[in-house]
């Protein structure tokens, strides 16, 4: 990563400003339903802890206006879920992340201590990355620290200008951070081949340019989803009523052309389940080919999944953002399941598996595989960005 980690810090006696990704789904009674995205960050919050340091954990919530506390955002039910975890008291100031309170509790603090500071996003300095707001936040601290993979896409005040008021030598990765670029760096730049890339959900716009970015670099690119109708399109295809962006259909045949000079054969559905509407209990079919005007494909069809599963079972390297239908919904569910547990049976036998976050999690998850892949992100949008080609900001300013 060419970037020093947490645990290559002398903690000692100080306070690591940490930023984390506690953004957490809750129910309709503000109660955690997934706690997963806190307990990865636990090893690089004992690291602190246990060599003696105290740490102060910044986090965001949800989607706050930038206007001030929102109670039902409000980080006091993750604290308390964190200190379950670690067994002890998680020190929280509800209302704002800054300001005289907060300054006190901090300066209060002994060594193994935590403490989570209120929602990011309760400021309006956050999401503007305002320099006066950073300020404030790093007074509170020794030394920095981002463990939140999956906002560091992102150049938010706590990601990038809380860092450059902390000197070189004073900033670093957390060890989940570290994991997830290693893994995703690894996989993209010296992959175990035949390298398998799997590519799904709604919209080819926002795969685009890690289509573009992965051609040339993997021997097998599988598409489905939505936005493998785009693709169709461009490739003569009816798709019917199914989901379809018609302004990047060029842009979608270009990238077909394009593959066919690289080394990187592309895969798209060859048949469909359809339906006239998405709901559940509806009556499919099964399309080969073209789709009728009246129906609309929710899943890719048997056929694609048994050679999508073949292209799996030889893998050395599978990386996998986005589901291949509509799995929230059954049947349509059957495709991302079949191939999620070809994926799963790959690793076993030695591939490295990396699934991106966001909803191929959620599949792996309802499909109760999520603890047999070599990764799984804790952040979609950023391991997208990676796939990309692109740098993540609140890495970059850690190296």
């Amino acid at each position: 990563m060419s970037v020093m980690t947490i645990d290559q810090l002398d903690v000692q006696d100080k306070s690591v400003l940490t930023r984390v990704d506690f953004n957490v789904p809750l129910d309709g009674d503000g109660l955690i339903t997934d706690d997963r995205r806190i307990r990865m960050a636990l090893p690089t919050i004992r690291s602190i802890i246990d060599r003696g340091g105290r740490a102060i954990l910044m986090s965001h919530l949800g989607r706050p206006s930038g206007t001030g506390y929102q109670p039902e955002l409000g980080l006091e039910v993750v604290a308390q879920r964190l200190g379950t975890l670690l067994e002890t008291t998680v020190k929280h100031v509800p209302g704002s992340c800054v300001g005289s309170d907060v300054i006190e509790a901090a300066q209060h603090l002994g060594n193994g201590d935590v403490m989570l500071l209120e929602n990011l996003r309760f400021e309006a300095g956050e999401k503007g990355g305002d320099h006066d707001f950073a300020g404030e936040l790093s007074r509170l601290g020794d030394l920095y620290c981002n463990d939140a993979f999956g906002t560091s896409h992102r150049a938010d005040a706590s990601m990038v200008a809380v860092a450059e008021c902390f000197q070189p030598d004073e900033r670093a990765a957390g060890l989940l951070l570290a994991k997830e670029i290693h893994f995703l760096s690894d996989a993209i730049e010296s992959p175990v081949r035949p390298f398998v890339a799997i590519t799904g959900g709604a919209k080819v716009s926002d795969k685009l340019k890690a289509l573009e970015n992965l051609l040339g670099k993997v021997d097998h690119l599988l598409v489905g989803g939505a936005m493998a109708y785009t693709l169709l399109q461009a490739t003569g295809r009816s798709v019917g009523r199914s989901l379809l962006e018609p302004e990047m259909v060029e842009r979608a045949a270009q990238i077909l052309a394009r593959s066919e000079q690289t080394c990187t054969s592309i895969h798209l559905p060859t048949d469909h389940v359809c339906a006239e509407t998405l709901q559940p209990g509806v009556a499919t079919c099964i399309c080969d080919g073209d789709i009728p005007e009246e129906m609309m494909g929710l899943d890719i069809g048997p056929a694609t999944a048994d050679r999508f599963c073949e292209l799996v079972s030889a893998a050395g390297t599978v990386v996998w953002n986005g589901p291949l239908g509509a799995f929230e919904t059954p049947p349509f569910d059957a495709g991302t399941r079949m191939v999620a547990q070809s994926v799963a049976e790959a690793t076993e036998r030695g591939a490295v598996t990396i699934l991106g976050g966001g909803d191929t999690a959620a599949a792996a998850a309802t499909f109760s595989l999520d603890d047999r892949f070599s990764h799984i992100s804790t952040g979609g949008g950023a391991s997208l960005q990676m796939l990309e080609g692109e740098p993540l900001p609140g890495v970059e300013v850690l190296r």
